[in-house]
């Protein structure tokens, strides 16, 4: 007799971002066209202007105990709670997982407090994690995953594992960074940042802008509590090719993409749209346009949405799946801002106008430093 895996449904979902504070708010702005993408000058975090998506103020969250929080927590706490008010699932169930991406998290305390082995507690995700799983007086212990840009991919990924294994009903995956000097010297150092708004696969692309901002996905084995979308399966693989550059070949990104077919039950052809990484960088394009090939996908539309939100870090995977969902809902596929003229070597049918779509399938796709790639379909239920 053949075991049927659990199915994993999404029960809520909730986006903060500088664009909106809500999922229905963000895709409501994408449908319009509008970015969070501009010019700062702000001289804390570079010498020179530079394009990224920030949040004029912290108006996120103004609730309880807010002084009490960092900036960070206070994105988290305030998306998590955007997503608990949209279902049944409580975190005081012993049966509700909480997972949190991030891949700075207090990083940024680094540049404004007075070194100290307090400081060094108060910057460790694990404190952080501490923190928000007692405002929402969450009963399991909190599980961190922070791996580089597919951190977000991969959380949800690990609560479906959770899920499917027995352990838990329910999880709550929340991710968020925030942008702070240390956070944007890095990407400048290795001249990944783009001086202008981010052009994903187009032939002038010539490096990232960076974003903030946090999202929520609430999971479930309970049919009842789904919003009629399905996380059908996932995967992960590793290049072992790179501390920063990604493979040359897009090899290892199509083995996870295929895995993740497999694990949902689907084939290359089933899936109607392609949620991409796509962050503009040279190398990291055409190593998404390769895995897209090789995995015979070069007619379903491509879009990302870094040109929208800038790279969002731990919240990258995150954002752009819910967005996703959306899109799935209703029947609306996003463009991707600033693409103009393909600048990779093989054919990707990337989606540059608001077009409606009947796909029952999306592809989500990461890939981050050390090699990490992720690969996940979602499913209308």
């Amino acid at each position: 007799m053949v075991k049927t895996m659990t199915e994993i449904f999404v029960s809520s979902d909730n986006i903060v971002s500088p664009i909106g504070f809500s999922t229905a708010e963000n895709f409501s702005q994408l449908k319009k066209g509008i970015t969070g993408v501009k010019l700062n000058d702000n001289k804390s975090m570079s010498d020179h202007p530079f394009q990224a998506a920030l949040f004029a103020d912290e108006k996120f969250y103004q609730g309880h105990a807010a002084n009490s929080y960092t900036r960070f927590e206070k994105l988290l706490i305030a998306s998590i709670e955007g997503a608990l008010s949209g279902t049944s699932v409580s975190p005081a169930d012993e049966r509700t997982a909480f997972i949190i991406s991030s891949t700075k998290g207090n990083i940024s305390l680094l540049e404004t407090e007075v070194a100290s082995d307090a400081l060094n507690k108060r910057i460790s995700l694990n404190r952080s994690a501490q923190v928000v799983a007692e405002h929402f007086h969450f009963k399991s212990k909190p599980v961190i995953v922070s791996n580089a840009c597919i951190s977000g991919m991969l959380a949800i990924l690990t609560g479906m594992r959770l899920i499917q294994s027995g352990l838990y009903d329910h999880a709550v995956v929340a991710g968020a960074d925030v942008i702070s000097k240390f956070v944007l010297s890095g990407f400048q150092s290795f001249q990944a940042v783009s001086q202008l708004p981010c052009k994903p696969f187009d032939a002038a692309r010539d490096g990232i802008n960076l974003g903030e901002g946090a999202a929520t996905v609430v999971l479930t084995s309970n049919k009842a509590f789904s919003t009629g979308i399905k996380a059908a399966g996932g995967s992960v693989s590793n290049d072992a090719n790179h501390i920063s550059g990604p493979s040359r070949t897009g090899e290892e990104l199509y083995l996870a993409i295929g895995k993740a077919l497999q694990a949902a039950g689907i084939v290359a052809g089933d899936v109607g749209f392609i949620s991409a990484h796509g962050t503009a960088t040279i190398f990291n394009d055409e190593m998404e346009a390769k895995a897209i090939g090789l995995a015979g996908m070069q007619e379903i539309p491509v879009n990302s949405l870094k040109g929208y939100y800038g790279h969002t870090l731990g919240a990258a995977g995150l954002i752009e799946s819910i967005i996703s969902f959306q899109s799935l809902k209703e029947e609306l596929l996003i463009p991707t801002r600033g693409f103009e003229n393909s600048g990779v070597s093989q054919v990707v049918n990337v989606c540059s106008s608001l077009q409606k779509t009947t796909a029952q399938h999306f592809l989500k796709t990461a890939s981050g430093f050390g090699g990490c790639n992720a690969a996940m379909v979602f499913s209308k239920q």
